[in-house]
């Protein structure tokens, strides 16, 4: 692919901020309640995915009745939301708000593609509601990460083609997704960096700069 770079496409959970560990607590609750092992180390496995997907790993294989899911997701999504509101503009990983700036200075769009049905909250909390030109989430599409659907309808909807924009994802769900989708990609964090285009340790060393001068074109 050659570069024409005209918008920045972000996750969410792990690259504006980390809701990690109240998803976590909210999954774990649940799968204490009804007396399913459940540990960091599964919950790994549920980064950058969709609740039901999410559901269905947590399961590791156990079949349940619809409504039972349905139920297990609500009780879930309202232990999470209550955590959400712990959130407060301070929540904003360290090097997020000058990469925004350094975009909008270099006339990109930006756009932020969640799996979260709650990334529009989050970024209410944030403070962060007027920062992207689109938001997708989890009702966007009817398929999620690692799907390249909701990254393709961002980008369609910041009229961009898929090599005219980079992903940001801290998940492997998500650069797969970015990657299916012919996007360019930088793995951020514990997303594997032998799969994105190019790799950086956290949010800070998201120089717009250098890693333009890294990818590969």
């Amino acid at each position: 692919m050659s570069l024409d770079l005209k918008a920045l496409i972000f996750d969410l959970d792990g690259v504006i901020t980390d809701t990690a560990e109240y998803h976590y607590r909210s999954w774990k609750r649940l799968a204490d309640e009804e007396g399913i092992p459940f540990t960091r180390q599964d919950n790994e496995a549920l980064r950058g995915v969709s609740r039901r997907e999410s559901l269905r790993r947590m399961l590791k294989g156990r079949q349940i009745a619809e409504a039972t899911a349905e139920a297990w997701m609500t009780r879930k999504n309202t232990y999470y939301v209550q955590m959400l509101d712990l959130i407060t503009p301070a929540d904003v990983l360290e090097g997020v708000t000058p990469l925004l700036a350094e975009a909008r200075t270099r006339g990109l769009k930006l756009g932020l593609a969640s799996a979260s049905r709650n990334a529009w909250k989050v970024l209410d909390r944030l403070g962060m509601s007027a920062a992207f030109d689109v938001v997708g989430d989890g009702s966007s599409v009817v398929n999620t990460k690692p799907s390249p659907d909701l990254f393709i309808w961002v980008a369609g909807r910041l009229n961009v083609s898929p090599p005219q924009a980079l992903v940001f994802e801290d998940a492997e769900a998500g650069i797969d997704a970015g990657l299916t989708g012919g996007f360019w990609t930088v793995a951020v964090g514990s997303a594997p960096g032998d799969k994105g285009h190019v790799h950086i340790a956290t949010m800070r060393a998201a120089d717009l700069t250098r890693i333009l001068a890294a990818l590969p074109c």
